[in-house]
Formats: structure tokens, C-alpha cells, sequence
């Protein structure tokens, strides 16, 4: 019987277990701020993952509008910060 440390059966446990995806949002949203600026973090609502999607929501269109033009720099940052290629499209809400 092979055995592995606690770490690599939690690794494995949370690539294969939906929760992957709330917790890599997760992530992104304690280091949104660094990506993005202050003043697109005080007016982002909510962050989630759902596939290889990332969705932001705001309630300014402003700031949608302007995320709109940013997309592929949010794609690359929030993949930088990740350290893997998982998001490969933005929406905006």
C-alpha cells in the first residue's frame, strides 16, 4: 500500500472536488486589490469561478465598462496570481 503525506491527498482531494473553484476565487479576492487597484476593489461586489470563466460583478457601469476594455490583463494577472492557466474568459456582471 503506497502511502502519501496529508498534503498531497488534500491536493489531490480539491483538484478533483468542486470546491477548487470557490477557493482559487477566494484567493483571488484577498489579492484583487494588488491587481487591480484600490479604487476597481472598493467597487468590485463579488468574484467567482465557475469553469475557466471568471465573473466580476459591480453595480458601476463605469467600472464595467472599463473592466470590459481590461480583459486580457485581468486574464493574465488573475493567472499570474493563480500560478496556473485556469481562467481563460471574464464577464462581466
Amino acid at each position: 500500500m503506497a502511502t502519501q503525506s496529508i498534503g498531497n491527498v488534500l491536493q489531490n482531494f480539491l483538484h478533483q472536488s468542486k470546491l477548487r473553484n470557490g477557493l482559487r476565487a477566494a484567493q483571488i479576492e484577498e489579492v484583487w486589490e494588488q491587481l487591480m487597484g484600490a479604487t476597481i476593489a472598493g467597487h468590485t461586489q463579488t468574484i467567482r469561478i465557475i469553469g475557466e470563466k471568471l465573473f466580476i460583478t459591480s453595480h458601476h457601469a463605469a467600472l464595467k465598462n472599463e473592466l470590459a476594455f481590461q480583459k486580457t490583463l485581468i486574464i493574465q494577472r488573475v493567472n499570474e496570481a493563480l500560478g496556473e492557466e485556469l481562467i481563460k474568459e471574464v464577464v462581466i456582471q
